[in-house]
């Protein structure tokens, strides 16, 4: 809350005010509204407004608040932590409409929230926003996610691909398979669409990799080598498949002869449990 305070100079208002206030100078924030001057018949008096500094975490929370308010949703954000980091947490009705499509809205609010807490500051201070656990939820599942790519990887004998992630998901990845001793991870691509290759021991030098995708799928029906036991196909309409087929490879019946350059797709959907996609 702002208040006014006069003196016969900005010192003496200032002291006053902060007196007041049981503020030290360096825990308010003062604004100079009349300097004070003497004049033939009297003088004006100096006049600041004086108010209790407010934190980076709150004032990242304040933000937070009313963004929240504006979309209309239902929630409220509280400091967690606030020492060298800053971390926030939301509590929602509907968590879904604040975590939104694999945390896309989440992280936007992360990220425009550590803008607002940074404000004035010379040094960065992280600030991570949370709700319902879903930052640790994801990591788990980028985790798990990791050493089941590793595991496809090396029993194929070729190089896996997964979906575009953004920088501190692809951390994760690497960060999960780097003591592996049969795999070794590489960020290709450009942003935003830049996503995690793993490399076995064992790939051919020509290898361009098998595309894990967004689908809680396996490979496509026809694909030389495929495996059908991680899910329905893409299309189950044989008929479209045949499409691919339109000219024979080495004499081939053209069945299946071009399926083989397609790329292979796998479930990667990590979204929030309350909202299904």
């Amino acid at each position: 809350m702002e208040e006014i305070f006069t003196g016969k100079s900005v010192e003496e208002a200032v002291q006053a005010g902060l007196t007041a206030l049981g503020l030290e100078e360096s825990e308010a924030e003062i604004v100079v509204l009349e300097e004070g001057k003497k004049k033939i018949f009297g003088s004006v008096k100096a006049k600041v407004q004086i108010k209790k500094k407010v934190s980076d975490a709150k004032r990242a929370v304040e933000f937070i608040d009313g963004l929240l308010e504006i979309l209309k949703i239902s929630a409220v954000s509280e400091i967690v932590e606030e020492d060298e980091n800053i971390k926030i947490d939301i509590k929602a009705t509907n968590s879904s409409k604040v975590i939104g499509k694999r945390g896309d809205v989440l992280d936007a609010i992360q990220c425009i929230a550590g803008a607002v807490a940074n404000i004035g500051r010379d040094r960065y201070r992280k600030v991570v926003v949370d709700c319902e656990n879903y930052r640790s939820q994801r990591e788990e599942t980028l985790k798990a996610l990791a050493e089941k790519l590793a595991k496809k990887a090396v029993e194929k004998g070729r190089k896996m691909t997964l979906e575009p992630m953004n920088p501190y998901e692809r951390r994760i990845i690497h960060s999960a398979l780097a003591d592996n001793p049969d795999v070794k991870t590489v960020s290709e691509g450009k942003e935003p669409l830049r996503y995690i290759a793993v490399i076995p021991n064992n790939a051919k030098p020509y290898d361009k990799g098998l595309r894990y995708g967004e689908y809680n799928g396996g490979e496509r029906r026809g694909q030389r080598g495929g495996d059908r036991k991680f899910g329905k196909p893409f299309n189950k309409d044989r008929n479209s498949e045949r499409r691919f087929d339109k000219k024979p490879s080495n004499g081939g019946s053209g069945s299946g002869a071009k399926r083989g350059k397609k790329e292979i797709h796998f479930g990667t959907f990590l979204g929030n449990s309350n909202k299904p996609e």
